[in-house]
């Protein structure tokens, strides 16, 4: 098993640089592959941008891996995004995982001059060209249905090639099928449950199978959020504001998180595991970086070794 942690994200009212470098340095200390970010550019949360934070946090850091999980690309123009992309890949020196998906139908896509009718095409068309512009050719030409590019001069490129590795989300079949024959690996949302995971793993097996992928080249993850307390009535209560602080009243939440004991922490990451899961994105969700490391801590000391 292949574990990493989410970057505490939360901005309220001043940003804790000396916090999050000393978070940073502890997790590579304590020997996650990698730190991750997600995206919410609408909503009630105070998440700062993961491009941003994460060429931020490639600065304090040496080995751990740098990854974001997704990013709605259809609400991106995708030249911009690409030129982002490989801005975090050259000053991480080589260390980002960039996740990607399109979003789902109800999403605000006419607040970023989407139309909903084409949403998919778009994001389909949008990482198409990325990954044009991430190739070894000096000048791209792309002719397709939303971008029309001839000849466009485009440098720098990204450090690992052809391309930093792509990470899909998703839940629907169609979605899983586009994860396989566009993606790397498949990143499990955090908002799903263990049943619903297991289901979509399923479908990506099948996938690999059909589109004659190598299973053991594609890894499936899933982020998991969690929080662990010797009270396990108050680590549920203590999630669950977590969540709400990130998705406000969506209808379901409270069937995603892990709480409990370690005992109970680590009861329901196996049973993650047991769903197919690879690799693990841990995501405590309190609020500030100083409990979110306390948690860090717990996991690596308390709930880990378990799971060995």
């Amino acid at each position: 098993m292949r574990y990493s942690i989410a970057i505490p994200q939360f901005d309220y009212d001043t940003f804790d640089a000396a916090g999050l470098r000393s978070f940073l340095a502890r997790a590579e200390e304590l020997g996650f592959e990698g730190g991750w970010a997600l995206e919410q550019i609408a909503g009630e949360a105070p998440l700062l941008a993961p491009l941003e934070l994460l060429a931020w946090c490639a600065a304090g850091t040496e080995r751990l891996r740098l990854g974001v999980a997704v990013l709605v690309t259809s609400l991106h123009d995708p030249l911009q995004l690409a030129s982002s992309v490989t801005a975090v890949d050259r000053l991480s020196h080589g260390r980002l995982d960039v996740g990607v998906g399109s979003g789902g139908g109800s999403r605000r896509f006419a607040a970023f001059g989407v139309e909903q009718a084409s949403y998919i095409s778009y994001f389909t068309e949008g990482l198409e060209l990325m990954k044009a512009a991430w190739s070894d050719e000096p000048r791209v030409t792309f002719h397709g249905r939303f971008r029309d590019v001839d000849g466009l001069p485009i440098q720098p490129k990204p450090v690992q090639r052809p391309h930093p590795p792509i990470w899909f989300g998703g839940s629907a079949p169609k979605a899983l099928a586009r994860a396989v024959r566009h993606g790397d690996s498949f990143m499990g949302a955090g908002s799903s449950t263990t049943e619903a995971f297991a289901g979509a793993v399923s479908v990506v097996r099948h996938e690999l199978e059909r589109q004659r992928k190598d299973p053991a080249r594609f890894t499936i993850g899933k982020r998991v959020y969690l929080m662990v307390d010797d009270d396990a009535a108050r680590a549920r209560e203590r999630v669950l504001a977590g969540l709400r602080r990130i998705y406000g009243t969506m209808p379901g939440v409270e069937a995603v998180p892990v709480s409990g004991t370690p005992d109970d922490v680590a009861r329901g990451l196996r049973e993650v595991i047991d769903a197919g899961a690879e690799y693990l994105l841990l995501n405590p969700v309190d609020a500030g970086v100083a409990e979110n490391r306390e948690q860090m801590e717990r996991l690596a000391a308390e709930v880990i070794p378990r799971l060995v």
